[in-house]
């Protein structure tokens, strides 16, 4: 238990005195900094892809080192095939040898004699050309074998001279490639068995923090998997460096020091998490110690990302990333990955922009940069940006993302329609094949993955039925899964849609009252008198869905219904998913809720069923005849599918 002193410390947070903009922090960081490759060393070709090279790689040789033929044919004084054809063809004796791959030549070709040659083979001295077995015809005259030559062909032909593919003394690779399997297969047709590359920084990782759990361990509650460190090993792999996952530290200092002490073993030195100035923080209390010259900035305006912490010591770079998994990446690409690049030998990558529209309005908070991650979809008018909004602590927000944009720190507004640039995190974006947004569902997630195992590439964008109705209606997606109930009608989606646009039915699932097995004041009820109970304890705290989630809707609607004039205790409390419905109950942070019941069995609580509610597909109806639609349309149909969806808790059209 915290002592009253020890709240009262944790209470008042140091804030951050000189938070300085991101372009100060990377050339204060920089500037410490030698960021020159750290040595060379060589290495099996085997174990080469993806290495840098640290010299210039010259032909010891010629490739090919002779004179080969092409194809299957003869070797050929070309002279005599002039004026041959079909009609007129040129007869030539074979010579008693047959040149093959790996073989040297020991007869000349003279005038009217022609050597059987395969692919790959050496030609012979005489033979200037090659001729195609196909424009032959084999002949025995008076016992002596011959060709007839039904083509005339030139020096030449057919022929790969020496040194035509590379040349001995020819630079063919450069200092500063990476090396993929194509250049590794041009260093073996040198006869290289090693090749001198750079050497890969040594970075060490360290998670901190009380509530990280590493993978594989039970997860209690209030805690989270260390996913930093398995996302910042693979990062620093794809940037050309070493990881070295040294572990998990407790917020204890001497065991973070211990680690520490290893970590600076290595060329650069990473933590994560620990690096703002609460309760708990204790990684920049030690990079404190380091004056040489230690901290050289902490606090950079910038969303995410504000607590990053840059330190160089003995010449080595030293960084606390913030311990959310998107602020972390994040900033690891902003401010560390160039210099992992840079100590590797592999020069800055040039980023690629595109312009997109802006499909909503965006708040920013002034006074700092801020970089919004994502998504881009094609719209009738070009692309647009949709934001992924699930802030820094996602550990999916980066992976989802197809790039972001910057807005300035002054800028408070975007509106909707801004068209911005949008930083492309990888150059090589494609656009999907099939194009979903709107609410999500785990039955969704079935068909969609149905079509991805038939080679359909499928993006996905969770924003609710209605704003995914809006994307439907503006062009920006294939498909929209909606479930919104109109009150006047008391109906499920067909209300909703406009003159242009089809729905397409998909499938039912239950909303139910939903609360915790143990709980006797709801056992037996129906969920008229449910509602009633829970609503007039003020002890009883319900979770709430969105505004605009059909969830909320049927929520509101009943309340409604039996004339609840009285908001009950969490009603403000929204959520944007029934599995956070679920978690909140399950948890004992709320009593109650209304979420679909399959969600529920996932959590095992209890469920009283209030009415089943259609999940719909809302198409633009000028593309139903897309293929891709149509195909969606066959897995609604699809018996093994509605299998698949009656096991998670839905009811399918197609089984009956």
């Amino acid at each position: 238990m915290s002592t009253p002193a020890d709240i009262q410390a944790n209470s008042v947070q140091q804030q951050f005195l000189d938070v300085i903009s991101r372009d100060e922090a990377v050339e204060r960081f920089q500037k410490q900094l030698v960021l020159v490759p750290l040595g060379r060393e060589s290495v099996l070709l085997q174990v080469a892809r993806g290495r840098v090279l640290a010299s210039d790689v010259i032909s010891p040789i010629d490739v090919p080192g002779f004179d080969r033929s092409n194809v299957d044919g003869f070797a050929i004084q070309s002279a005599d095939t002039n004026g041959a054809s079909e009609e007129a063809p040129v007869r030539l004796a074979l010579n008693h040898e047959t040149l093959v791959p790996g073989t040297a030549p020991i007869c000349h070709v003279v005038i009217g004699t022609a050597s059987p040659i395969s692919t790959g083979g050496m030609l012979p001295r005489g033979a200037d050309a090659v001729l195609m077995v196909e424009d032959s015809h084999y002949v025995v005259d008076q016992d002596v074998a011959q060709i007839e030559v039904t083509r005339a062909v030139a020096v030449g032909n057919m022929i790969s001279f020496a040194g035509t593919d590379v040349s001995k003394g020819e630079t063919i690779l450069w200092e500063g490639q990476r090396l993929t399997s194509r250049e590794i297969g041009v260093l073996a047709s040198l006869g290289m068995t090693h090749v001198e590359v750079y050497r890969k920084p040594r970075v060490a990782i360290i998670s901190t923090g009380d509530e990280v759990v590493s993978p594989g361990n039970v997860l209690p509650l209030g805690c989270v998997y260390d996913s930093n460190a398995a996302i910042l090993s693979a990062a620093v792999e794809e940037c050309g460096g070493e990881p070295d996952v040294l572990g998990r530290a407790k917020d204890n200092l001497a065991e973070l020091q211990a680690l520490l002490d290893e970590a600076l073993k290595r060329d650069v030195i990473l933590l994560s998490g620990g690096t703002s100035k609460g309760a708990g923080d204790l990684s920049y209390r030690l990079i404190e110690q380091f004056t040489d010259p230690g901290i050289v900035a902490h606090g950079v305006a910038l969303k995410p990302g504000k607590p990053i912490c840059l330190a160089v010591t003995h010449g080595k770079p030293l960084v606390i990333l913030p311990g959310f998994p998107t602020s972390a990446i994040f900033t690891f690409h902003e401010f560390v990955a160039p210099v992992i690049r840079a100590l590797a030998g592999i020069s800055e990558q040039e980023r690629s922009t595109v312009s997109a529209t802006l499909p909503m309005k965006i708040n920013s908070g002034r006074g700092r940069t801020e970089y919004l991650l994502v998504r881009l979809f094609s719209s009738q008018t070009g692309l647009a940006a949709y934001p992924i909004g699930k802030g820094s602590g996602s550990v999916t927000t980066f992976s989802q993302a197809d790039g972001f944009i910057t807005i300035p720190q002054h800028t408070e507004i975007l509106d909707a329609d801004t068209i911005v640039e949008v930083t492309l995190l990888d150059k090589n974006v494609q656009p999907a094949d099939f194009v979903v947004i709107g609410s999500h569902c785990i039955g969704l997630d079935v068909l969609l993955g149905k079509l991805r195992k038939q080679g359909v590439s499928v993006a996905v964008m969770h924003v609710g039925s209605q704003a995914g109705l809006a994307a439907v209606r503006r062009g920006e997606c294939d498909i929209a899964g909606i479930h919104l109930l109109d009150a006047v009608t008391n109906s499920y989606n067909t209300p909703f849609l406009s003159d242009d646009l089809t729905l397409i039915s998909g499938y039912q699932r239950m909303q139910s009252f939903v609360y915790r097995r143990n709980d006797s004041r709801f056992k037996g009820l129906t969920w008229e008198r449910a509602l009633q109970v829970a609503t007039s304890d003020l002890h009883c705290s319900m979770v709430n869905r969105n505004l605009g989630s059909g969830t909320r809707i049927l929520t509101d609607q009943l309340f409604e219904q039996l004339q609840l004039t009285t908001l009950p205790p969490g009603y403000s409390l929204q959520v944007k998913s029934h599995n956070a419905v679920a978690a909140a109950i399950s948890q004992q942070r709320a009593d109650w809720g209304i979420a679909i019941e399959c969600v529920a069995d996932q959590y095992d609580l209890a469920t009283i069923p209030i009415r089943e509610e259609h999940y719909d597909f809302v198409v633009k109806t000028n593309r139903l005849a897309r293929p891709v639609i149509v195909h969606f349309q066959d897995l609604l149909r699809d018996t093994e599918i509605g299998k698949r969806l009656q096991a998670l808790g839905f009811k399918a059209s197609c089984i009956q």
